[in-house]
């Protein structure tokens, strides 16, 4: 059994989920609050193709996709020249800020129907709407503008969504930041996590499930809590039974 994908759970009515593949066939294996993950990692190889429920496996050692089954989005690169051969980003976009405790914030845009699910695809704990406009090129270009112009980046790393956990935005930093704006609307999330600290980043398969927040799987496990990029599984084989590895306990994971 080969993990292969993931699903945040973000604008679904289910939870999130964790795709494997066995002999050629996708499942979901659900991340519900509560469920008891007993696996341990095998070997780590490219996760090959998954079209629906068939999957197509690759023994490529490159993990988590090799060279011919890399695929990178290329609008995730535009910046407001389209890299297509003929643009199709013609439905209404937003521009929004996000931002993650305690105070790192970010620029994105997306097709405006997705905004709220955007956010929480992302694992935000505020999002706010600053513009809407008729296509994504605009979108991308006025992306790229408050980037160079604030600065302010458009992509934050995992391990900095994991170190803010447990922690609340700083509501002065965000006040500011928007202040500049008129903004069409504001947001706050809950994952519904109540961390006591930040957790500490691990790759397992083990442990109860206490939630998802964004692509990062929280679990219990050991007394500890541990988060657990979704996308650093991908590719592993998964063997019953858990690890029985030393984990660091995530006490004092503040310093």
């Amino acid at each position: 059994m080969q993990v292969v994908g993931y699903e945040s759970g973000a604008g679904r009515e289910t939870a999130a989920a964790l795709l494997v593949a066995t002999d050629g066939v996708v499942e979901r294996e659900s991340l519900e609050a509560g469920r008891q993950l007993q696996w341990s990692l095998g070997k780590r190889r490219c996760a090959g193709t998954v079209d629906g429920t068939d999957h197509l496996a690759c023994e490529n050692p490159t993990a988590p996709y090799c060279e011919a089954h890399d695929s990178t989005w290329v609008c995730a690169r535009c910046t407001g020249t389209c890299l297509k051969a003929e643009m199709d980003c013609y439905q209404r976009h937003a521009v929004y800020f996000a931002a993650f405790a305690p105070k790192t914030f970010k620029v994105g845009v997306t097709k405006l129907r997705r905004l709220e699910t955007r956010f929480r695809e992302q694992g935000a704990d505020r999002g706010a709407h600053l513009y809407t406009v008729e296509n994504g090129r605009i979108a991308r270009e006025i992306e790229a503008e408050l980037a160079a112009d604030l600065p302010i980046p458009d992509a934050v790393r995992v391990p900095t969504k994991i170190d803010g956990m447990g922690r609340t935005v700083d509501e002065a930093a965000w006040t500011r930041l928007l202040s500049e704006f008129d903004v069409q609307g504001t947001y706050a999330f809950e994952y519904g996590l109540a961390l006591e600290a930040a957790p500490v980043a691990e790759t397992l398969a083990s442990g109860t499930v206490l939630g998802t927040k964004g692509r990062v799987l929280l679990l219990e496990r050991d007394g500890g809590t541990f988060a657990v990029d979704m996308r650093d599984l991908v590719g592993y084989e998964l063997r019953e039974g858990s690890s029985a590895r030393q984990l660091q306990s995530s006490l004092g994971a503040f310093g």
